[in-house]
């Protein structure tokens, strides 16, 4: 059961609601159908219940290898907002591609460089989880699998007691019990305090205790009846599941993970990465372990640009995920896609937390940005609760229903069904949301390294001999190596020529040469550059310059290649 939030078979529209599998399949397949110039969609792995984790690759020559950005929604099951958001940007791109429209008001000679632009696209990176959240409500934080060995444990397992096809929350009169019902809105339940007189609840998720003993009530879990996060999962600072909860078994434990970890491992040519969560209308991005002082401060400018813009264009404040997104004081999160991202593949990674329930209640912007969601005093969860009734038809807190529970006997069921208005966007909102997203990462791909051929200039030497003058630039934002702090990656390789002769032959020298790394033209915002005092940028670090002497008549093909870059080709006639 669905409630509203689907409307109808195969529905796409998924800047009005949020799609199934079904949907977002059906989507990505139509797509590629209009569209086969410009599109490929491939699957990188399956869950645990069967279902593709879809793929989509977008731009001219999409087989080709060049500078590529990353997006992925949908990482914890809850946070559907995220593949609409994947699947705008996606969309945004196609019709580009396709019929040339500049997107989002992008400038043209942004434009000009996201024509050589690949985009990798996976907009449900927990279909298994994200089903089980639409059919039924209930919470889950990634995907479903449960392979734990300590099969004797007593926990909870989510499932509907009630009948009505959700799974949201229970609700048990306990004169030790942390909640109260507000006196100002109806069903809203309410940290207990000294001055509350009762009754008092104890709140658990709707479902069974298993191995129960028929006294003791276990603790939920924020993971809820399935151990892994895939946001812990990742290699970079991996620790086990004894130093932090949802590690999962090992890193790349899971399906999910693992299909990612393997496809941008042998995709370097991605230099951006957009991971997208919800809620509380924010962006996170490195350092995850380690304050300001210690980043790289040319990294550091480039994500004060990326900050600008998504300022600009969606209200969001980016903040650091060591200093402002630590849930205890200097204990950084482990394994999270974030770090992996910037600290192994060399990207510009940051997490978005669609959505910014906060700003739209009214609520103040706490310092550090975690304490939103953990510092939520009893007057800002009741101004949560009218605004979702006043501006979310009521579609968050729900009536208390009576039940007979199997095991705990008479509870209620009901409580808060965070699905839409609390952990994504209300659907009247969604289509605003889509849009800036898009606006802003659009032009975080437009920073792409962009190496070209600059000129090449032939002199006849006399004696069948050709000299070939190549100078090859970066008219690209970004320089070759992306980010200062990837320099030191081991598979961070730097431009270099190759040469092909066809009925002509080189006179000296091996047919394959060295550029080294060219840098762009940004520097991002606060590095010094262009000061009032000092007004001057770099040399020509972004140029380089080979000489080739061939004999005899034929063509020679000229390669710029690179992991990181792709490759750039011209035939040359000689002799």
């Amino acid at each position: 059961m669905r409630n509203d939030l689907s409307i109808g078979t195969m529905n796409t529209d998924f800047r009005n609601t949020y799609l199934s599998y079904d949907e977002v399949t059906a989507t990505l397949q139509n797509w590629v159908g209009t569209w086969p110039d410009f599109a490929r969609l491939q699957s990188v792995g399956q869950t645990a219940e069967g279902r593709e984790l879809w793929l989509l690759t977008i731009g001219p020559r999409p087989d080709d290898i060049r500078p590529a950005v990353w997006v992925d929604g949908n990482m914890h099951a809850t946070e559907l907002c995220g593949s609409s958001v994947a699947l705008a940007i996606a969309e945004d791109m196609l019709r580009f591609f396709a019929e040339g429209a500049p997107p989002q008001d992008l400038s043209p000679a942004a434009c000009e460089i996201l024509k050589d632009v690949l985009f990798y696209v996976m907009p449900r990176f927990s279909p298994d989880g994200a089903e089980r959240i639409l059919d039924e409500g209930r919470y889950v934080r990634s995907n479903t699998r449960d392979d734990r060995p300590d099969e004797g444990r007593s926990f909870w397992r989510t499932q509907d007691i009630d009948g009505d096809g959700r799974a949201l929350a229970m609700r048990v009169k306990d004169a030790t019990g942390e909640f109260v019902e507000s006196p100002e809105v109806a069903n809203l339940m309410l940290p207990r305090t000294l001055d509350d007189q009762g009754p008092f609840y104890k709140l658990y998720p709707e479902g069974v205790i298993e191995n129960f003993d028929g006294k003791t009530i276990p603790s939920p879990s924020f993971l809820s009846d399935s151990p892994t996060d895939l946001n812990r999962n990742f290699p970079w600072s991996w620790v086990p599941e004894h130093a932090q909860m949802g590690a999962g078994a090992f890193p790349g434990s899971e399906p999910e993970s693992r299909a990612v970890i393997e496809f941008t491992t042998s995709h370097p040519n991605i230099f951006a990465w957009l991971n997208l969560h919800t809620f509380g209308g924010v962006a996170i991005r490195p350092l995850g372990d380690q304050p300001d002082s210690k980043m790289d401060q040319n990294d550091l400018a480039i994500y004060r640009q990326v900050a600008r813009w998504l300022e600009d264009h969606t209200g969001y404040p980016t903040v650091s995920g060591f200093e402002e997104f630590t849930y205890e004081p200097d204990k950084p999160i482990h394994g999270d896609l974030n770090d992996y991202a910037y600290h192994q593949r060399g990207c510009i990674a940051y997490v978005v937390e669609l959505w910014d329930l906060f700003a739209r209640v009214g609520l103040e912007r706490k310092k550090p940005f975690v304490k939103s969601y953990t510092d939520l005093s009893r007057d800002d969860l009741v101004a949560i609760a009218k605004w979702d009734r006043d501006h979310n038809a009521g579609r968050a807190v729900l009536e208390w229903q009576p039940c007979e529970h199997p095991q705990l006997g008479p509870i209620e069921v009901g409580g808060i069904d965070q699905r839409v208005g609390i952990s994504n966007p209300p659907y009247e909102l969604l289509e605003e949301t889509c849009a800036q997203q898009s606006a802003a990462f659009l032009r975080v791909a437009a920073m792409a390294p962009a190496i070209r051929f600059a000129d090449i200039r032939l002199e006849d030497l006399g004696g069948e001999l050709t000299r070939l003058d190549i100078t090859v630039e970066n008219h690209g934002y970004l320089p070759s190596y992306v980010l200062n702090s990837a320099r030191k990656l081991s598979w961070n390789e730097a431009p270099y020529l190759e040469l092909d002769c066809d009925g002509c032959a080189l006179v000296e020298g091996p047919a394959r040469r060295p550029l080294g790394h060219l840098d762009g033209w940004g520097r991002g915002l606060g590095d010094g550059t262009g000061a009032l005092y000092y007004p001057y940028g770099l040399g020509n670090s972004g140029t380089a310059r080979q000489t080739i002497v061939v004999r005899g008549t034929g063509t020679i093909t000229v390669t710029i290649n690179s992991c990181r870059v792709g490759a750039i080709r011209r035939t040359i006639r000689v002799g």
